[in-house]
């Protein structure tokens, strides 16, 4: 990607942050960049393009942070550790594990636009399919893995959608009231009524 591309691209995740989905129009972009719609253009086949290639990249923000953080070698660990270290990446600027902004803007947008809408069911259903992964060795069954998912995911949705959003820090402190709650070890294989 060019690198005018992508300032292209951060202006609109900073505008739709900002200020919504009114905020990510071609001449506002243009004047927050100082470049001209033609430099738009020569990048862009269109708003309607702009936008599916805004949306795309604005998924992989919000879900390439948590599956990178997951998918990272370690040592084995048991659950309670492997969400002890998410929930420590949370206060991290560069994590990107929690915008709660961006959250606020894509969900809104998702209200009132099909293809917004998609992408927001995008990103819901590949960070619960992470967390699911968390928690399948430490279930019982496939609903308590479910279940489970959910849980933390509610929280950080909620501290995200509530005026104003609740801080990282803060969400990072509800985390580590919840995480005694996590197993320390993978289920024993005969402990399971059914595989994840």
């Amino acid at each position: 990607m060019s690198r005018a591309r992508d300032r292209w691209l951060t202006a609109g995740v900073e505008a739709l942050a900002e200020e919504g989905a009114n905020g990510v129009r071609i001449d506002r972009l243009a004047a927050r960049l100082r470049l001209s719609k033609g430099s738009f253009h020569h990048h862009f086949g269109g708003a309607d393009d702009f936008k599916r290639v805004l949306l795309d990249h604005v998924e992989g923000l919000l879900t390439d942070a948590l599956q990178a953080v997951v998918a990272a070698p370690v040592p084995a660990v048991g659950g309670r550790e492997t969400l002890a270290r998410l929930t420590s990446l949370l206060t991290d600027a560069d994590g990107g594990l929690y915008r709660p902004e961006l959250e606020v803007a894509l969900r809104a947008w998702a209200l009132t636009d099909p293809d917004a809408a998609r992408a927001q069911s995008n990103i819901d259903q590949s960070r619960l399919e992470v967390l699911q992964e968390i928690w399948r060795p430490l279930a019982s069954d496939a609903e308590q893995v479910r279940i489970a998912a959910l849980l933390p995911y509610l929280i950080s949705v909620g501290a995200s959608v509530i005026m104003p959003p609740v801080g990282s820090e803060d969400l990072r402190r509800v985390y580590e009231l919840i995480l005694p709650l996590v197993p320390d070890d993978a289920l024993a294989p005969g402990d399971r009524s059914v595989d994840g």
